[in-house]
């Protein structure tokens, strides 16, 4: 008897998914519980393990986009034995590639007087030589295969006589060549990367996003780095990196202006007394934002943590809906590759996205003398419909406050 696998309900808002990969071929003997194929959702990618031991039988492709509770598959009865790997790609193509078709023997009477047969027609098409330029040796002038084997190509004196062009092949001549290969490949868009590009497309349509910059000298965070880092990995395991500290900074700056961790929801605002950071990770499927639950109340210790430990998740694919659900403001760091500045686009239906960039050593100005510091540029894209100007800016400076002078983040001053 045989069971049928369908899709699972992998999360309320997800009606869809596409069938990544399967990890085991058609006619494989399966374990209970083992893994036979990966799911991709809008969100994250999943593992199906097969519900029965026996031999697993394909019903969906790779690339297949199902609904919830389509049937992927099938477990016949079976054991190990029975079981054999799926046909090899080439082994198929071998099966169904039809025979070829015997070329037609070229009797002499099979063609007319003084014209060639058709193979040979098809050998001197291919060389671009004109039939009338061959003297046939067969019976009346016939043009055989032989002939056309033998021929060569006008020579370049020949070819560049002058001669009558059609239309066509002149306005060819006329077009540039162009070196090098012309090549081009057609990929599917995954189910994460269609829903990325819809809900971009949405909030740049249905938001008043508007971005705010400033500059923040990041001297004194990175002296308190080079001075504490080894004493602070040895005692907890994990570096300390510039994420802890923005995160603490954003928290401690939401408290004082909520509109920025706010949303909206049909005609009301929802204001969070509570910080779910959304953590922006480039993962192998596109951009993921994996959440840190209440970052108001972590240590620094617990927020490095915690950033690994998602954007570990997010770059194996191991990232579960809940770890993606939900978050009240969002942090992207463009400067690990190499951005100066941007204007990061929201994280819909938060209101605020806070852009890092990469820090650049430049004159600055400080107590009337120019010094040479690290300065790294911050950029806060907010709704306007919910977030006024004074908001975002006082918001903007509050972080850059807190990150000159860190003390104010163990103090929370």
């Amino acid at each position: 008897m045989s069971l049928e696998m369908k899709v699972p309900t992998v999360g309320e808002s997800i009606t869809e998914v596409t069938l990544a990969q399967w990890l085991k071929n058609d006619g494989d003997y399966v374990e209970m519980d083992e893994i036979v194929a990966e799911l991709e959702s809008d969100k994250a990618t999943f593992e199906l393990p097969a519900e029965k031991a026996g031999i697993l039988r394909h019903i969906a492709a790779e690339g297949d986009t199902l609904e919830i509770g389509a049937v992927l598959c099938k477990i016949e009865d079976g054991n190990k034995a029975e079981g054999s790997p799926a046909p090899s790609k080439q082994a198929e193509s071998a099966e169904a590639a039809p025979a070829a078709k015997a070329e037609p023997v070229e009797s002499q009477e099979s063609y007319a007087s003084g014209t060639a047969s058709p193979a040979a027609a098809k050998i001197l098409k291919e060389k671009g030589i004109d039939t009338k330029s061959i003297n046939g040796t067969g019976k009346d002038g016939r043009i055989t295969k032989d002939d056309a084997v033998k021929a060569s190509a006008p020579s370049k004196d020949e070819s560049t006589a002058p001669a009558e062009k059609s239309p066509a092949s002149a306005v060819a001549s006329t077009s540039p060549s162009i070196a090098g290969s012309r090549d081009e490949r057609h990929e599917k868009m995954s189910s994460l990367r269609k829903t990325i590009a819809k809900r971009l497309v949405v909030v740049k349509n249905e938001t008043a996003m508007l971005t705010t910059f400033n500059e923040v000298d990041m001297k004194p965070i990175m002296d308190l780095r080079s001075k504490y880092k080894d004493k602070f990995k040895e005692k907890h395991g994990v570096g300390l990196g510039f994420m802890s500290f923005f995160t603490k900074a954003v928290c401690m700056a939401l408290n004082e202006w909520p509109s920025v961790n706010a949303r909206i929801e049909e005609e009301e605002i929802v204001y969070s007394n509570f910080v779910d950071v959304s953590i922006a990770v480039s993962g192998p499927k596109g951009l993921v934002v994996p959440i840190i639950r209440n970052a108001e109340s972590l240590s620094l210790q617990d927020i490095e943590k915690a950033v690994v430990d998602l954007a570990t998740k997010a770059r194996g694919n191991k990232l579960t809906i809940q770890e993606m659900t939900g978050g009240t403001f969002t942090i992207t760091n463009g400067g690990v590759f190499g951005s100066m500045m941007s204007t990061p686009i929201i994280n819909a239906p938060q209101s605020a996205i806070l852009g890092m960039h990469n820090i650049i050593q430049r004159p600055v100005a400080i107590n009337g003398e120019v010094v040479i510091r690290p300065m790294m540029y911050l950029a806060l894209s907010y709704d306007h419909r919910i977030i006024d100007g004074r908001e975002s800016v006082s918001f903007l400076v509050r972080v850059k406050e807190l990150l000159e002078d860190p003390t104010r983040l163990l103090l929370d001053v």
